[in-house]
């Protein structure tokens, strides 16, 4: 086969860029270009003209003026940290924990998910709970611990901005202890005895859960703060027993967990101090609501009074309470009652119920008719076939 060669390498199809065509497309090289490679050949760079005086009078005074500035800020911030010191949660009238508020269908109550971030939750104002109240009354005797034990491990500490504006008027029908005067808060210490004793109680109690119910153990809250418990009273006019606000200071009540059933005596679940004051408040509006002149009534046997402390709840009405004046603990009901009876037997105190309970988690007693076991992971409270001689009574009135 024979023919023209053709040229190579073959013509381009848009034909060769002229002399002026490379000329337009020639592009300058960016100053930064400039800069690194005279930086990397070392090149000498040109001097570059002075300043004129103008312009530096103007560099000089808007440097003074940005120095000024800063000067101003830092100073105004250091004045506000001064004059307002406390933190903007405390100021907000709300707990700082961070959760996920929702709807505990199981207590019928609005309950805030812990998420492990350590702070206390609360719930706003206008949040409806039916939750427990604090025991009142003069400090209680407490109780030697059996066996001395060094106490539980440090509980992480949690910020305090329980609100501390009054609760809403319970009306002038209901009795005068659900019309506290106006008060200060004050911390009052607990005796070092009883938060042994409680600790112990409470060690107990979660070894069983962790062993056997440790679903029921993640709704155990995390502590509460002294001044939290100390609001609390100030707002209700109670003391709490020594027991309870040791109780509280290791576990603030519980916490919101999907799908699970609160911790809780005798199958009610725990109520935190906000959950107790909210509850407390609420169980004395339904009573100046009843038409019954609480002045005139038996405190101990009318089905509520404002001298009770709410510290559980059972999710349809009935609480277990503690007399703030006898520290004993009492059910209230739904229906009307009012007995201090637990389980169809007396119990001494809050301490007497706490050691109750970690007895019979650990032996598979009873308290009264009430006995606890564990299903699926999560603890449940039935009805006894017989109930056990025992009586808390005799655990102490812590």
């Amino acid at each position: 086969m024979s023919g023209p060669v053709p040229p190579w390498p073959p013509v381009p199809v848009l034909g060769v860029p002229t002399a002026e065509d490379l000329k337009r497309y020639d592009v300058e090289p960016s100053a930064l270009r400039s800069t690194f490679e005279r930086f990397l050949t070392r090149e000498p760079r040109e001097p570059r003209a002075p300043l004129d005086e103008a312009t530096r009078r103007r560099l000089r005074r808007w440097g003074v003026a940005g120095l000024a500035f800063l000067l101003l800020a830092g100073t105004v911030q250091a004045l506000e940290s001064a004059v307002f010191p406390g933190t903007p949660i405390e100021e907000s009238g709300r707990y700082a924990r961070s959760c996920t508020q929702g709807w505990d269908p199981l207590a019928l109550t609005y309950a805030c998910t812990d998420d492990g971030s350590g702070a206390d939750a609360v719930l706003g104002e206008d949040t409806p709970s039916f939750s427990s109240t604090r025991p009142s009354g003069p400090p209680e005797t407490p109780e030697t611990p059996e066996t001395p034990e060094t106490p539980g491990p440090s509980e992480p500490s949690v910020p305090d901005v329980m609100p501390e504006t009054p609760g809403p008027d319970p009306g002038p029908a209901s009795d005068a202890d659900c019309r506290p005067a106006p008060a200060v808060p004050r911390v009052r210490p607990v005796d070092p005895r009883v938060t042994r004793a409680v600790n112990r109680q409470w060690r107990r109690i979660e070894r069983w859960l962790k062993a056997n119910a440790p679903t029921s153990r993640r709704t155990l809250g995390r502590p509460a703060r002294a001044r939290t418990i100390a609001v609390a009273e100030a707002q209700m006019g109670l003391r709490f027993p020594d027991s309870l606000r040791a109780s509280l200071l290791r576990h603030d009540g519980t916490v919101f967990v999907e799908g699970v059933w609160r911790f809780g005596f005798q199958g009610d679940t725990n109520l935190s101090v906000r959950e107790i004051r909210d509850t407390w408040r609420m169980l004395c509006r339904v009573d100046s609501d009843d038409g019954v002149e609480g002045d005139l009534s038996d405190p101990r046997s009318e089905w509520w009074d404002g001298r009770m402390i709410p510290i559980s709840a059972s999710g349809s009405g009935d609480h277990l309470v503690v007399d703030s004046m006898k520290g004993d603990v009492g059910h209230t009901d739904h229906e009307g009652n009012m007995s201090f009876t637990v389980g169809g037997i007396a119990v001494r105190s809050y301490y007497a119920l706490l050691k109750a309970t970690a007895d019979a988690l650990e032996t598979g007693g009873s308290i009264g008719h009430m006995r606890p076991r564990a299903v699926g992971g999560q603890l449940e409270w039935e009805v006894a076939e017989s109930s056990p001689a025992a009586d808390p009574d005799a655990s102490g009135s812590s």
